[in-house]
């Protein structure tokens, strides 16, 4: 499949199984799951109809692992980023000492001020390591990236989770536990800036 169709495919996909399922039709089911027949039935009677190899191709190469299929392939999930009411199912998990997350430096000092907010998401989104919070952070300009104390964390109670695809998920990050990496420039990253 060429490039521009599979990325047209994931982002119709995203839109849909993150934020507005209703719009064809669908109700997500407990886990974010929908019937995989019932997907590639309503996106064609909405014009964008692709078949399911084209679906498991996306799949399968998306780089981030946006989507992911049951065992038996019948059914399919958006792995996180949802909007919509969805219980996600996910278990608390402990998370390696730092997490980061990778953001526009614009936004930096909002965010020491006020922290990481899930804004219309269900949780905060990080990174297990820089070079993924690199690329996310360079979606929203010039990147910056910021640390988080998971320790520090959840010994204050917070509770972390991690999807499918390897994304660590929070409720949100207060300011406090937030550390603004100095020089994060590709193939800068050194080792955790925290003790």
């Amino acid at each position: 499949m060429e490039q521009d169709r599979s990325v047209k495919i994931s982002k119709y996909l995203s839109k849909h199984l993150r934020h507005q399922p209703e719009r064809l039709g669908l109700t997500l089911a407990p886990g974010g799951w929908v019937n995989v027949d019932e997907l590639l039935a309503a996106c064609a009677a909405h014009q964008f109809p692709f078949t399911r190899a084209e679906l498991e191709e996306v799949v399968a190469n998306s780089d981030k692992q946006r989507f992911s299929f049951d065992q038996a392939k019948t059914m399919i999930r958006a792995n996180q980023g949802h909007s919509v009411a969805v219980d996600l199912q996910l278990e608390p998990q402990i998370p390696p000492d730092v997490l980061y997350h990778g953001t526009g430096d614009k936004s930096v000092p909002a965010i020491l001020r006020s922290g990481l907010l899930k804004m219309s998401r269900h949780h905060v989104h990080l990174s297990r390591d820089l070079e993924t919070a690199w690329k996310v952070g360079m979606r929203h300009g010039r990147p910056a990236i910021l640390a988080i104390d998971t320790v520090a964390m959840q010994q204050a109670g917070s509770l972390f989770y991690c999807s499918t695809n390897g994304v660590w998920l929070v409720d949100q990050v207060p300011p406090q536990y937030l550390t603004l990496i100095p020089d994060t420039a590709p193939g800068k990253f050194g080792h955790s800036p925290l003790p």
